[in-house]
């Protein structure tokens, strides 16, 4: 039987429980406050149901036949001493007390009898018997007692189909949203990792042929050599099925650490962009811990300021000021170099968008950047702590 199955008998079964308990505990109540019931008939009445509210427990464990069976007598044998034994005088006030015992206490078990055919001959059986009896009770199968207790056979009949069919239903209509929201999952995380591939290639490998196309003006030999090395052992994972997560500026790792000191990875990226013959000058907090995978994204946009400075602003030398409080820390990229009209930088150039801002969005930072021609230009990075 598969999950479905059985979380559709459970719920009929737990249904079948609550209703039949419900529903007997009520008649008890009216036969109680009727006074019109004998000690002696109505010790019996109650035994019959004590036994009856047993087999309700246990049924809504279990399901089985047996304490379909025990149910069935027990609310049969309740009925038959409460309506036989009195008189005809006081007859119809106990047919009406004892209404939603028939109504709901005897034919609750219907609910729960899907693939057990003793069961719902039994079930049925019990129906016939309770509106017969019912019906000679009060006299006519248009009185009160005996149309209430065939509406309550037929509610129950009602809300078993109805449950039967509407949890698979539902279950099928579940089982199509996870397979969509599976779906929807797996094409993020392609585009994230698409994404990601897109920003590693642009701060490394094509970085490195930018500076190869111009002829590595500005930069030694050296320089030129440690960071196609750095390239070159990039691609060499890559290419052998690793995933590099990014440790610092300029330098992809396949180790991380759980915390790490913001104080020790400046210095390294100080000591990059030196060698490129961009003077990093620090200014601010000096020891910072931060997350691992917000320290590798503040520093890779943190990096990729300073290559556009060394790139794009004509000076030697940037500003990088850093501050934090309880909740960010700000890292401020400033130089006085050139500058640039933001509003002429074309849509399609995603370096800054992709590298600086999306990646300090994806851990819950951000990044503002201000220029003017002729100004200079600065830009403003944030991270959580």
């Amino acid at each position: 039987m598969d999950l479905i199955a059985q979380e559709r008998d459970r719920l009929l079964r737990s249904t079948t429980r609550v209703v039949g308990i419900v529903c007997t505990t009520i008649s008890v109540v009216a036969v109680l406050c009727s006074f019109a019931v004998p000690v002696g008939l109505l010790l019996g009445a109650l035994a019959c149901i004590a036994a009856m509210i047993a087999g309700f427990v246990v049924f809504g464990t279990s399901g089985s036949v047996w304490w379909t069976a025990v149910i069935l007598a027990g609310g049969l044998g309740a009925l038959a001493i409460l309506l036989i034994g009195a008189d005809e005088a006081t007859r119809p006030v106990i047919a009406s007390a004892v209404m939603p015992l028939a109504a709901g206490g005897v034919s609750a078990p219907l609910m729960a009898q899907r693939g057990h055919p003793v069961g719902l001959g039994l079930t049925i059986a019990a129906g016939a018997t309770t509106a017969v009896g019912m019906t000679l009770a009060t006299g006519s199968v248009l009185s009160v007692p005996a149309l209430g207790a065939l509406l309550g056979w037929v509610l129950i009949t009602v809300v078993a189909v109805w449950i039967s069919r509407s949890i698979p239903r539902v279950a099928r209509r579940i089982y199509s949203i996870g397979t969509a929201h599976r779906a929807e999952r797996q094409a993020s995380e392609t585009e994230a990792q698409r994404r990601q591939g897109a920003r590693l290639l642009h701060d490394t490998v094509l970085a490195t042929l930018t500076l190869l196309a111009h002829s590595g003006v500005g930069v030694s030999e050296q320089a030129m050599r440690e960071q196609a090395a750095e390239d070159a052992r990039l691609l060499r994972h890559l290419r052998l099925g690793a995933t590099p997560q990014p440790q610092q500026s300029g330098e992809y790792s396949l180790t991380r650490q759980e915390e790490s000191p913001l104080g020790q990875t400046l210095e390294s990226v100080k000591q990059r962009f030196g060698r490129m013959g961009l003077e990093v000058s620090w200014h601010g907090t000096g020891q910072v811990l931060l997350p691992t995978n917000v320290l590798d994204a503040f520093l890779l946009a943190l990096g990729e300021c300073l290559e556009n400075v060394r790139r794009h602003a004509g000076v030697g030398e940037a500003h990088v000021t850093i501050v934090h409080d309880n909740e960010t820390v700000r890292a401020m990229v400033t130089d006085s170099g050139v500058g640039f009209e933001i509003t002429d930088v074309s849509a399609e150039r995603l370096g800054f968008k992709e590298s600086v801002v999306n990646r300090l969005r994806e851990v819950g930072g951000d990044a503002k950047l201000f220029s003017a021609p002729g100004s200079g230009t600065t830009v403003v990075l944030e991270a959580p702590r």
